[in-house]
Formats: structure tokens, C-alpha cells, sequence
């Protein structure tokens, strides 16, 4: 008879953590470069136009030993009924048999994974000498970006928030973020900086390197802006239309995917490919992990890290979740 595991949100958050959603992510892009895992087609459907829509994305990790896809319900209408916005749930299955083995409240790993991949791709394409990390947005996506960015950059010293609509943060939106980022490093949390504000430009111009983190279908980021030397994680951009960055900035850049075909259908480089100013043979940051292609070739040099967001980023943490989860009894086990 089979069995599966059934973790909740508060178990899934027990069980994750910065450091460990690093390692997958990285672990995952290494591995669809290596050709050990595969993104299937993304289903997005709306059931009312602007108002209510799933996505569905799925994969294998063979490498990880496991097959599964994650959901994802966005209903912008909840709030008035005392709801969340966004529902997500994981379902994995064991690659070797087809069993299932586990089914997971997704939430809690979307933004582990999400900061995690905009960090590792901060790693592998930013400057050795950056020390100034700006987000573009400051939302519940933003104290993961930069304890992430923090641990996979150690050399930064200043962190920079701003609100690409609004300016600068609130302060009691500030102090929450710098709280949240502490419990989010953990032991290392001792040393974290003090997060600032400042307005977008003032922000974007400082930094040496920028996530860009919010939904916005009309780009921000000016090219004029941007310094020689800048790297951009985009991790926005998840939907066909939405760009944060102005497409001038990619035209000059060293532009890399973690999933070529998704970012030229859904990610910051749909509308400068569209335009004609973005070529369609991007290399894929798996490759610059395996060190199979250069990733920044000079200090000078732009870089951008489209991260769309893959299932492999979710199944690989799921995969180390579920190992923790088996040996330390943690969860429902049941019978199928």
C-alpha cells in the first residue's frame, strides 16, 4: 500500500532555511545544465481576467530522485473575504517508482527558493567587490532576498530598500524587514547591516547589485540609472507582459536564463526580445555553474539574471525537506 507524507505550512517552515534553499537552487540549475532534469510546460490559466488565475509548473530532478509540480492560486478578490491572496501546494512523487511521497503547503518555499535564486545568481555574475545590494520592492519577498544575497555575498556591507511606487519604505516596514532578515540568517544574523531607504533612483544608482521584486508590467529600472559594473537579478517578471527593467538596460548587457524558452515567454526578456533588441540564444546560468560557459567577462560589464522561477528551484528544496521531514518524524504519514 502506498504512503505519503503530508507536511503543513508551520512544518515546511521548520524544516527550511536559507542555507538549505541555496544549496538546492544552485544544486537544481547544475543539474538541468547537466542534463539530469527537465522543466515541463507551464499551465497558466485565468478563471476571471486580472482578477483570478492558477499557474501549475512541473518537473524531474533525477538527480534528487523525484518528479512533482507545484500550484499555485492567485485570487486578488480574497482579501475582501478575509482571505490570502495566493494558495500553493506541492505534490512529489519518487522517481525511480512513480509512488507518491509527499504533498506540501508550497508557500512557505516559494519565497525561500525565489530569494535563493536571485542570490545564486547574484554569486555567479556579480562583482567580487560589490557591497551595495538594492531591492526594488518591499514586500514579503524582500527580508528573503537579502538574507540570501547576504549569506551568498559576504563581502556586502550596505542594503538598500526602496518601493518602486511609493519612495522610500515606511519605517515600521523597515524595522520588520531588518527583524526578518535576522531570524532569517540565523546564527549569522549577529552581523547583518542596517537596512536603509532611499528613493528608486537614488537607490538604483548606489548599488552594485539590484533584485528587482514586485509585479509591475511597466519598467522602472531607467537605463540611464544603472552603473557600469551593476548586476540585476529580475525575479518579477512571472507572467507574459510583466517587465520591471527598461529594455535599453538588457540591450547592453550580459543577459543570462535560468530557463531560456520560459524568459522569451514570460520573463524580464519577453518585451526586449519582442523589440528586437534581446537575441534569442541566451546561455542559461546552469552552464556558468558547470563552467562550461564565462559568466561576467569585466568589472565594467552589466549582467542580468532573468529568473522566472522553474519547478526544479521548488523540487529540489522540497527533495531536502522531505529528508529532514523522514528523519526527524516530522509531518503526517498516510495511507493512500
Amino acid at each position: 500500500m502506498d504512503t505519503i507524507r503530508i507536511l503543513n505550512a508551520d512544518e515546511v517552515a521548520s524544516l527550511v532555511s536559507i542555507p538549505l534553499a541555496l544549496e538546492a537552487v544552485e544544486g537544481a540549475y547544475a543539474q538541468k545544465h547537466a542534463g539530469r532534469a527537465s522543466v515541463w510546460p507551464l499551465l497558466f490559466h485565468e478563471f476571471v481576467d486580472g482578477v483570478r488565475d492558477m499557474d501549475l509548473k512541473s518537473g524531474n530532478l533525477d538527480g534528487d530522485g523525484i518528479w512533482g509540480l507545484k500550484a499555485i492560486s492567485c485570487y486578488y478578490d480574497n482579501p475582501d473575504q478575509g482571505l490570502p491572496v495566493y494558495h500553493g501546494t506541492s505534490l512529489v512523487f519518487d522517481y525511480a517508482t512513480g509512488a507518491p511521497k509527499a504533498v506540501l503547503n508550497a508557500m512557505p518555499i516559494t519565497r525561500f527558493r525565489t530569494g535563493a535564486a536571485g542570490a545564486v545568481g547574484a554569486k555567479w555574475l556579480a562583482r567580487k567587490d560589490a557591497r551595495v545590494l538594492a531591492i526594488c520592492g518591499d514586500g514579503g519577498l524582500c527580508p528573503y532576498l537579502i538574507a540570501a544575497n547576504l549569506l551568498a555575498l559576504p563581502q556586502l556591507d550596505r542594503v538598500v530598500v526602496t518601493n518602486p511606487l511609493r519612495g522610500c519604505t515606511e519605517p515600521d516596514r523597515l524595522s520588520q524587514i531588518q527583524a526578518d532578515v535576522s531570524v532569517l540568517m540565523g546564527a549569522q544574523g549577529t552581523g547583518v547591516p542596517a537596512v536603509e531607504t532611499a528613493g528608486l533612483e537614488d537607490a538604483v544608482r548606489q548599488a552594485d547589485v539590484i533584485m528587482t521584486a514586485t509585479p509591475s508590467y511597466e519598467p522602472y529600472v531607467r537605463a540611464d540609472w544603472v552603473r557600469p559594473g551593476t548586476h540585476l537579478s529580475c525575479v518579477g517578471a512571472d507572467k507574459a507582459g510583466k517587465q520591471e527593467v527598461e529594455s535599453a538596460v538588457l540591450a547592453q548587457a550580459r543577459v543570462f536564463a535560468d530557463d531560456v524558452h520560459q524568459c522569451l515567454t514570460v520573463g524580464e526578456c519577453e518585451k526586449p526580445h519582442a523589440q528586437g533588441v534581446l537575441a534569442e540564444d541566451l546561455d542559461e546560468l546552469g552552464a556558468v555553474i558547470a563552467g562550461d560557459v564565462p559568466g561576467r567577462t569585466s568589472d565594467e560589464q552589466i549582467t542580468v539574471f532573468d529568473s522566472t522561477g522553474l519547478s526544479l528551484q521548488d523540487l529540489a528544496t522540497i527533495a531536502r525537506i522531505v529528508v529532514r521531514a523522514e528523519e526527524e518524524g516530522v509531518g503526517t504519514t498516510v495511507a493512500l
